[in-house]
This record gives C-alpha cells, sequence and structure tokens, in this order.
C-alpha cells in the first residue's frame, strides 16, 4: 500500500489538515532520514520521520502506513513517536515577553494622579 507523507502525516494527527502537512513538506519541515520530503513521496513501514513544527522538532516512525484518519487512541498502532523528551519540554518553557513592567510611580501618571495634579494647579491659582 503506497501513502503520502502528507495524507500519512494528517492521518496520524501530526497535522489539523492534510494542506498543513503538504505546505510543512513543501517548506522543507518534514524529512525521512536525511533527507527532505515533498508532499508526493510514499511512506513504508520502517521510515523515520522528523517535523519540525515552531521550536519543536518531532521524530516517528512509521509502523504501517495509512491514508486513513485515526483517532487519537489509536496512532500508536500507526506511528511510534520517538521524540526526546528534552523537545518535548521545549513546549513548557517558558514565553518571552516583549511588554517591559513598569513600577507604579514611574513613567506618565494615570487619569487619577493627572486629575489630582491639575487640582493642585487650580488651587494654586
Amino acid at each position: 500500500m503506497e501513502v503520502r507523507i502528507d495524507k500519512y502525516l494528517w492521518a496520524i494527527r501530526a497535522f489539523k489538515t492534510r494542506t498543513e502537512a503538504a505546505d510543512a513538506c513543501k517548506g522543507g519541515k518534514v524529512k525521512v532520514g536525511e533527507n527532505n520530503a515533498k508532499p508526493s513521496r510514499a511512506v513504508e513501514a520502517g521510515d523515520v520521520l522528523t517535523v519540525r513544527k515552531g521550536v519543536v522538532t518531532y521524530t516517528y516512525k512509521v509502523i504501517q502506513p495509512t491514508e486513513h484518519r485515526v483517532g487519537a487512541a489509536l496512532v500508536p498502532q500507526f506511528a511510534e513517536n520517538l521524540t526526546p523528551q528534552e523537545e518535548l519540554d521545549k513546549l513548557k518553557a517558558p514565553v518571552e515577553s516583549f511588554f517591559v513592567t513598569r513600577d507604579r510611580g514611574t513613567g506618565r501618571p494615570t487619569k487619577k494622579e493627572r486629575r489630582e495634579i491639575e487640582r493642585l494647579w487650580d488651587a494654586l491659582d
């Protein structure tokens, strides 16, 4: 049975849609062994697939090719997840914030503080 790699990645739930799987293949984010895979490449039992999604690089071993999407509980029958724990830990890494925290009272005054300043200026006049 010959199954396209984009269909297979969709079927084992590595991607939500087949289009996403095909785009990842076209973008060089999917490898079979050491070679980049085109979306139409056929997968065979025993192939080791490397899929880069964001900062994490997942590794799957093809147990049995399938072109029909399977339930999450059935995925281990078709693919073995060989992803190292270090890669999975990247999912839990803290997200860096682009916003700098500012202590209260530094920088521009708040609306309440501005009204108090205006009241003081009016009292001086």
